[in-house]
Order: C-alpha cells, then structure tokens, then sequence
C-alpha cells in the first residue's frame, strides 16, 4: 500500500494534539495498546506535565483501583505518607512496581508542593477493585459508606446497623475464592446475604444524596464526593459478584461490561471537579464497541468507558489511541507495510501524533489490513475503528525494561 502520509504526522507535545481539537475537552484520554511497558508510559508523562502545565488540566486518572488512589491522592496533594508507601499501597494490577509510575507520582508532588489547592493536580484511580481473576469484598468500600453517613445523620434513617453489615459480608475470603471466576458455583454473589447487601447498598447510597445539602456543609465536598466513590464501588462490587455467581451464556459479558460501567461512572464523578488527563489501555477508552476472546469462548464485546463517557459528555471527550511498531523483546516484530502500524513505521520519525482524519483522507477508499500479533498482550489498532480516533500517538521501538526477560 503505497501512501503518502507524511503530512499527517506531527511532533509529540501538547501543542500538537490540541491542534487536533476543536477546545479544549474536559476529557482527554491517552491509550496503550499494552501493559507493563515503560516506554509508552515515559511518554504519557511528559504528555500529561506538558498538558498540566499549558492547558490547564488539573487531575490525572489511571487504570488502578479507584479506592486505592486515595491513598495517591493523598500523597500527591498533601504529602501524606512516603513515596515508597504509596507506590506499594497506592496501585493495583502490579501499576506500583512501574519506574514510570513513580516518577509520574513524584512529579505530582513536586509540583503541588507550595500551590493552593485549587491549583493543585489531583490524582484518580479510576477501575474498579477488580483482577481478572476476581473481584475484591465490597466490605471497604460499604463500611466506609456506612462509617461516613452513621456519622452525620440520625441513626433512625439508617437503614442498617454497622453489626447487620458485619454479619452480611462474613469473612472477606468469601468473597474472594480463587477459582470463582472460572466456576460461578464458588461465587457468594448470589447468596441471601449477598441480595440484602444489594438493597442495604442502594439505600445507603439513596441516603447519601438525599442528605447531600447537610453533609457537605457539616463536613466538606471532598469528604462527601469520598463518600460517593465508596458507594459506586460498594454498588458496583455487588453487581459484579452478583454476576460472577451466575450460570447463563451472558456472565462474561455482563462482567466485562460492568467493569467498564464502573471505569465510566468513575470518570464521570471526576470530571465533576475540573479538566482531567486519563491514561488506560485502548480497549477502556475507544468510541468503538471493545472485543475480547477469553479462553475458548466466543469473543466478548461490549462497550467501553470511553464509549459510556463519550455518548455522556459528547465533544468534551477525546481519545487518543496509541500504537506500536515494534516490541522485539515480546516476539512483535516489524510491522507488514500494509497494516496503520506498517504505514506509520515507515515514517522517519521514532514517535510522533498523527491526525486521523487526514489520514483517513490520505488513505483515501484503501483500507489497511489488521495487525495480527504473535503477543498476546499486544493489541494493534483496528483500521475500523480510525473514524473514531481523535488522533493516534505512534511509538516506533518500544525496548524492554530494564532487567525484564525476553519473551
């Protein structure tokens, strides 16, 4: 496929990818295409400093346990607690353990340290406390919410006691079996305890709002919208072990696609406050509905949280995709010439932003054909789905980490 694309490329910075833009969105969100490479995640942070700094944007939301970027959020706005601290408590799915990560945590610090707080970067996990294997017990997140509102209002419209929960949730190793993901039968999501947790979880949250105006006054917005945040995720913890626990050919979908309501509804809550900045893998941020095979079934599909937040917010969210040419150290070798990763890798530029719509112009009715990657881990882009691109930030050799072992 012999293109001339040279004109759709540009330099990696801030100024360029808001060139691509008609405003400045209230969301703007960067993809991988991958975990656990740093190369893509060195360049999200000078991305995301560059857009901090000229643009206005005041928080950073990632793909880890929204409950657990609290103790980030802490850290990065106030200074509680150590670096090595938070980088160890602060994540989930192994994100501490990333140079990366760190050094983007240390820049928030950094950077904060002496601002008034309302121009202050906030930090946001915003998944779900979920692994593939599983999901956490709604325990935290419900006896948080409970904590907060047995606080502040009269105990009489509390639709439980602190003991009732205690005595519903059990041991959180209930909640938690290590083969429930593949066995439903291992699940307790559907347990009689489990439903009246559903109820008790709802009328709590119902509490929180129909209190709103007295909570905020009597504590703070932040203490309040903490309190929002437990009950997403109490809400959305129940659902999904609800799900985890049932037997019909819809379980998988449901599952993924509850994640992804809870990565939406997050990100939703965030935006509330300001402009945010998030970095997740292409799959949770596209426009375009997500597949995914999973052992030997049919392939899932399902809508993304940034499908979910796009229909919500409209032009207020783009999404920038992120490809790769090349990760040798992952078995992914030059890119075919006739695929979007083969024609960008031809470029003499090692990284670059390129507009999708002159490109798709540039493409004109040729239509590249679909990467297939020997990694596993490794999803290039769909040539489908460029339409749906605001742009895509091109890697051309992405090495390994240092230390790490060749696939």
């Amino acid at each position: 496929m012999a293109t001339d694309i040279k004109n759709t490329a540009h330099a990696v910075e801030a100024a360029a990818i808001m060139r691509l833009l008609p405003a400045r969105p209230r969301l703007l969100a960067l993809g991988e295409p991958t975990h656990g490479e740093d190369t893509p995640l060195d360049l999200r942070n000078e991305l995301f400093r560059q857009l901090v700094e000229q643009e206005g944007y005041r928080t950073i939301a990632i793909e880890s346990d929204c409950v657990l970027g609290l103790v980030v959020d802490d850290y990065v706005t106030s200074g509680t607690g150590t670096l090595d601290d938070v980088m160890e408590h602060g994540f989930s799915h192994g994100l501490g353990a990333s140079a990366a990560n760190r050094e983007l945590v240390r820049w928030l610090r950094a950077y904060n340290d002496g601002r008034p707080a309302s121009e202050r970067v906030r930090f946001a996990g915003f998944d779900g406390p979920l692994e593939i294997t599983g999901a956490a017990s709604p325990r935290q997140a419900l006896t948080a919410l409970h904590g907060y509102l047995a606080a502040q209002v009269d105990a009489d419209l509390l639709p439980c006691t602190a003991e009732t929960l205690d005595r519903l949730l059990g041991a959180d190793d209930r909640w938690t079996p290590p083969d429930a993901m593949m066995d439903p039968a291992q699940s307790v999501g559907q347990s009689a305890e489990a439903r009246e947790l559903r109820l008790l979880a709802d009328d709590l949250v119902a509490l929180l709002d129909v209190q709103t105006p007295h909570l905020i006054t009597a504590t703070s917005r932040d203490d309040w919208d903490r309190a929002r945040l437990y009950g997403r995720t109490a809400t959305g913890l129940l659902h999904y072990h609800y799900w985890m626990a049932d037997t019909s050919p819809a379980r998988m979908t449901w599952l993924v696609s509850l994640r992804d309501r809870m990565m939406a509804d997050n990100l939703l809550a965030v935006v509330e406050r300001g402009p945010v900045l998030v970095h997740a893998h292409n799959a949770h941020l596209q426009r375009d509905k997500s597949t995914m095979r999973m052992w030997d079934q049919p392939p899932l599909e399902w809508w993304s949280a940034g499908a979910i937040v796009g229909a919500h917010l409209g032009e207020d969210y783009a999404f920038l995709a992120m490809a790769l040419g090349t990760m040798r150290h992952q078995g992914v070798d030059t890119p075919p010439p006739d695929t979007v990763e083969g024609l960008l890798y031809a470029l003499p530029e090692d990284r670059c932003v390129v507009d999708t719509p002159r490109l798709a112009t540039a493409l004109g009715d040729s239509r590249p054909d679909p990467r297939v990657s020997p990694y596993f881990g490794y999803f290039p882009l769909d040539p489908a789905h460029l339409a749906g691109y605001d742009g895509i930030v091109f890697v051309k050799d992405v090495p390994p980490r240092p230390g790490s072992e060749p696939r």
